[in-house]
């Protein structure tokens, strides 16, 4: 499978961006990595990069997008952060992706079992994790069930991945309401932003319609 060029990256659109990350997870979990000569892609690519597609993912080690989709070196751009949530340089980068760089779908991925988000259930403070912490803690409050204190914390793996999906769609809805660049390019249909959750168990991915 070559590099994407300015001649394939202008074929893609949002819909076909998302269904090649579907294919690409497809062989992700059936171990069917499509065949790319890496160094040649090393060198289609040092003149210029047209990926599809942005992702947001978080920082965890088993939650590398490159690998979940099986792309290749210029197919993505790879944006991660604990807790994958988004600020001013964070969107400032997603910007540059869709507006300048041509990618045609932006993802946020987040995933079960998530270290961040356990340690928002669990209110940890740590250093400079505390900020971080705070900007997820908005999605533990978010979701009202269950209402025992007792359960809400990270050892209750269902409230954390219930956490998880919340802070994914709220992450959207602060990309629609803090960039009115990409705002303004999902209104007009150059692009599209959708949520998706990473299985650590089975490699699957799920996306919200």
């Amino acid at each position: 499978m070559k590099a994407h060029t300015k001649e394939t990256q202008a074929t893609m659109t949002p819909s076909k961006s998302l269904d090649f990350l579907k294919e690409g997870n497809k062989r992700f979990q059936n171990n069917l990595k499509a065949n790319r000569n890496l160094l040649e892609q090393v060198n289609d690519t040092s003149d210029g990069q047209f990926p599809f597609a942005t992702i947001l993912s978080c920082i965890d080690s088993r939650v590398s997008a490159e690998l979940v989709f099986d792309q290749g070196l210029g197919d993505i751009f790879s944006v991660r952060i604990a807790g994958n949530f988004v600020n001013e340089d964070i969107l400032g980068s997603m910007e540059f992706g869709c507006k300048l760089a041509g990618t045609k779908l932006i993802v946020v991925l987040g995933h079960t079992s998530c270290g961040a988000i356990k340690g928002a259930c669990d209110h940890a403070r740590l250093g400079n994790l505390t900020a971080l912490i705070n900007k997820i803690e908005p999605a533990v409050d978010a979701v009202k069930e269950p209402t025992d204190e007792s359960q809400r914390n990270s050892k209750n793996l269902e409230f954390v991945d219930r956490v998880s999906a919340k802070n994914v769609e709220m992450t959207i809805e602060n990309i629609r309401k803090k960039s009115s660049v990409l705002a303004e390019m999902e209104e007009n249909g150059e692009i599209m932003i959708v949520g998706a959750m990473y299985d650590i168990a089975s490699g699957g991915v799920e996306f919200y319609s």
